[in-house]
């Protein structure tokens, strides 16, 4: 039923073996974060501050320019995996379900560890509203999960 062996396929090439559902998710996960990782890396006061709902913070000197210099270099690195994703989707889809235990890595680190185990579940001093990605994370994990199961899934 599953085929675990295609999540390191021997040869990277554009024979996607997986669910399709798998697939077309997997491309809709790509834009969607694609444009997430372009508002954090472009529009850093925008994806901070009206969407994460993350306060504004004063001081001297101030350090609301080194919050967003590191939340924009986070954008660009999420824009680079986003490109590596692009090119699989383009060129090498049988490298889909390797990128699935990518991504589910990342959203399972998210929900689980830096809310458990790094201590910050409760980041209300600092923010202004909830924070989408940090609420839909599990959810995320979750949906990852079962789509990266349909991409390792044999079809008939």
């Amino acid at each position: 039923m599953f085929n675990f062996k295609t999540i390191f396929p021997s040869v990277a090439d554009n024979n996607y073996q997986g669910s399709k559902v798998a697939l077309y998710f997997f491309i809709l996960l790509t834009a969607a974060m694609t444009w997430r990782s372009i508002i954090h890396m472009f529009f850093v006061d925008y994806g901070l501050h009206d969407i994460a709902n993350f306060i504004h913070f004063d001081g001297n000197p101030d350090p609301s320019k080194l919050i967003h210099f590191f939340f924009s270099i986070w954008g660009f690195a999420e824009l680079i995996f986003c490109i590596v994703c692009w090119t699989v989707i383009i060129k090498y889809r049988s490298l889909i379900p390797a990128l699935y235990t990518l991504w589910l890595t990342e959203w399972s680190v998210r929900a689980f560890y830096y809310s458990q185990v790094m201590g910050i579940a409760d980041m209300s001093a600092y923010k202004t509203g909830v924070t989408p990605g940090a609420v839909g994370a599990p959810y995320l994990f979750v949906v990852l999960l079962i789509f990266f199961l349909l991409s390792i899934r044999t079809r008939k």
